[in-house]
């Protein structure tokens, strides 16, 4: 009786280390994949940034509000840092991991590959006015070319895809939710930055509402092949 459960012990045991280093090797595997990505899209972000900058305007963010002001970007850091970490060993991730199958974890690496595309298109359609804030540039145009022809906020829908990209093919909760709690701001943030796009543009930007959707096409929406406009 008592080798028998010693046998019993033993299996349980090497099952349990088998599952280990399966899990492991799958992280290391995804790991990488997570790496090329931020690779890949980091420095396009990075220059396209710089170049916006290079006017040296002063932005005025406290006109977001104290509340988005003093929670999107330290929730922003925390999931980055939640990424970052899982990129440099997931084990220091573990305590937040979830039992994900492999196929899920692959169909989040594709969805991070559209996602991707989805931001350089919309990072080359901003040009110069790409902004961190609701505050316009002085040189600011209306963009309604690119994914601006379909949706107002291509840029925050490619930010949402990428995080449910990133949480998918890191099987991790405190990604995916950090990354929620970002997208819940910067949802909030865009009644007011629409609001101050309304009073640079008028009635410009109100046609420009009427026939688009703010983060999924419009239905039935009037459709216009106007370039960008300026202010």
């Amino acid at each position: 009786m008592g080798d028998h459960l010693l046998q019993v012990t033993s299996h349980k045991s090497q099952v349990t280390r088998g599952s280990r280093v399966t899990s492991m090797t799958q992280d290391e595997t995804f790991r990488i994949a997570l790496i090329v990505g931020a690779v890949l899209i980091f420095p396009i972000m990075f220059y396209h940034r710089v170049k916006s900058q290079s006017t040296g305007e002063r932005l005025d963010r406290w006109q977001e509000g104290a509340f988005i002001l003093f929670t999107l970007r330290p929730i922003g850091v925390s999931a980055m840092l939640g990424l970052l970490a899982f990129m440099i060993d997931p084990t220091w991730m573990a305590w937040a991991s979830v039992p994900l199958p492999v196929w899920l974890r692959w169909v989040g690496v594709g969805l991070g590959a559209v996602a991707g595309g989805l931001l350089v298109w919309t990072l080359r359609s901003l040009g110069p006015n790409l902004t961190d804030t609701v505050v316009t540039r002085n040189k600011h145009t209306l963009v309604t070319t690119g994914p601006y022809r379909w949706v107002r906020h291509p840029f925050y829908v490619a930010v949402g895809l990428m995080i449910l990209a990133n949480s998918m093919a890191a099987a991790n909760w405190f990604v995916f939710l950090s990354g929620a709690l970002v997208i819940g701001l910067l949802t909030i943030r865009t009644e007011t930055e629409e609001a101050h796009l309304l009073a640079r543009f008028g009635d410009l930007y109100r046609a420009y509402v009427d026939r688009t959707g703010r983060f999924v096409p419009r239905i039935g929406g009037r459709r216009s092949g106007a370039g960008p406009a300026g202010a």
